[in-house]
């Protein structure tokens, strides 16, 4: 009999370097705690693309899953500090079963919490980089998490999809590939017999027929189809290409088979801070601008001067995200901002050049 020729994706065959999410849902039992035998069937995937000469970087959630079994919660708590405490119980308890796992084939792994500071900030995030470059190079696996045991619930990412597109950024990956416990996306719910899988994204238009509901683990993960979408236009936007699958179709999806959902890249690389000042930020306050200063952030994309704002709404200090609104109310542009809220009101109308947002540290929406 001949031979059967399996079609391969040549996005992720050509990828040199993948980041692979994969969501606590995957990881852990309905009632929290972590599954030995899904985890130990990962590593032996993301073993398999290393030794194929791919460099990878695991951004796993699962930390406050892990921790509430070993604090005897039930559930996931709604309590930040709640959440805090399961997060630094399970958090060593997560990366022990990795380590474990990933010596069966000699792999280092590297443990590397992140907050937003990390990637929105320019000094934190050039370090970020740098430190994930560096284990990279020397041949260890970084497995991400957000800090969930210092964020607070005004600074956070909200989700580890957000995080694993900018973490991809971060490391100027070939590939993310985003593992739950669906099989991929579909134009309606998932349990819907009618629904059908959307093999390909090729651009905003292949999602105009799409129903996107929360899905997962009601209890233990906080992501659901909705962040994955939005992860995914974060990383394409940024010419990343996105795999979505199940994470038992994870083997199967790094061979480059045709599982899942592939999102093609659309853009071209830019700052990670305007990724996530885009993406992920929440704005603090927002600034009211008169027609001409639109118009000069808009259509001359040049820096926000003193002079065209009129009104100041908000509390923030300097680095902190602004919406910037037009006399109509509409939000053109976010930005941060380089003064506190409480300074800003004596600057208003006032000529020469005071930038309050400077163009490298600002994006249009």
């Amino acid at each position: 009999m001949p031979t059967m020729t399996i079609e391969r994706r040549p996005e992720v065959t050509g990828a040199h370097r993948i980041v692979v999410k994969v969501g606590s849902s995957s990881l852990t039992t309905a009632a929290g705690g972590i599954d030995p035998e899904r985890l130990s069937t990962l590593v032996d995937v993301l073993a398999g693309v290393r030794a194929r000469g791919a460099e990878v970087v695991l951004v796993s959630s699962g930390a406050i899953a892990a921790g509430l079994a070993p604090l005897g919660f039930k559930r996931r708590p709604r309590r930040l500090a709640a959440q805090q405490a399961a997060a630094a119980v399970g958090q060593g308890l997560l990366i022990h079963e990795y380590t474990r796992e990933l010596a069966r084939y000699d792999i280092t792994s590297a443990q590397v919490l992140l907050t937003v500071d990390d990637v929105s900030r320019r000094s934190h995030y050039r370090n970020a980089q740098q430190t994930l470059d560096r284990l990279l190079e020397l041949g260890v696996l970084p497995i991400a998490n957000e800090n969930d045991t210092v964020a607070t619930s005004e600074i956070r990412f909200g989700d580890n999809d957000r995080l694993a597109a900018l973490v991809a950024h971060l490391v100027h990956a070939d590939l993310l590939v985003l593992l739950s416990d669906v099989d991929g996306l579909y134009d309606g719910p998932p349990s819907d017999p009618s629904a059908r899988l959307i093999a390909e994204v090729r651009d905003e238009r292949d999602l105009a027929q799409v129903t996107i509901g929360s899905v997962g683990a009601a209890g233990v993960g906080t992501g659901g189809m909705t962040t994955k979408v939005e992860a995914a236009s974060i990383a394409t936007g940024a010419g990343i290409p996105v795999v979505l699958t199940s994470a038992a179709q994870a083997g199967e999806a790094l061979a480059g088979e045709q599982v899942g959902t592939l999102f093609h890249a659309t853009g071209k690389r830019r700052p990670t801070r305007l990724l996530w000042l885009r993406h992920a930020s929440d704005a603090k306050g927002s600034l009211v601008l008169d027609a001409g200063a639109v118009r000069a952030v808009v259509e001359r994309r040049a820096s926000l001067l003193a002079a065209g704002i009129t009104e100041v709404v908000g509390e923030f200090v300097a680095g902190d995200p602004v919406d910037i609104v037009g006399p109509d109310g509409v939000v053109v542009a976010r930005g941060l901002v380089n003064f506190d809220a409480a300074e800003l009101p004596r600057l208003l109308g006032a000529q020469g050049v005071r930038e309050v947002v400077h163009r490298d540290d600002l994006v249009l929406l």
